[in-house]
């Protein structure tokens, strides 16, 4: 779950930062967030990718987990 956060505090600087420089360089209104979030997810994909297979992996066993406990209970429930 920590790294579910951290990704998704880190898109968001990304973003933020993005955005920022952007205004500096003049962009506003629709301009700015449509360049941001372009722009954002393409650095985002670059830098974050490290964190992105993390936090992949910690969704993938936690999915599995609750499956297992939900069989588990199923089985348990039929017997």
């Amino acid at each position: 779950m920590r790294s579910v956060l951290f990704y998704t505090a880190a898109r968001f600087m990304v973003f933020l930062v993005t955005a920022g420089i952007l205004f500096l360089f003049g962009a506003r209104g629709l301009l700015l967030l449509g360049l941001a979030v372009l722009i954002s997810g393409i650095v985002s994909f670059v830098l974050l990718s490290g964190q992105r297979d993390a936090m992949s992996t910690a969704v993938v066993s936690g999915v599995r987990e609750r499956r297992r406990r939900f069989d588990a209970a199923r089985t348990k429930e039929d017997g």
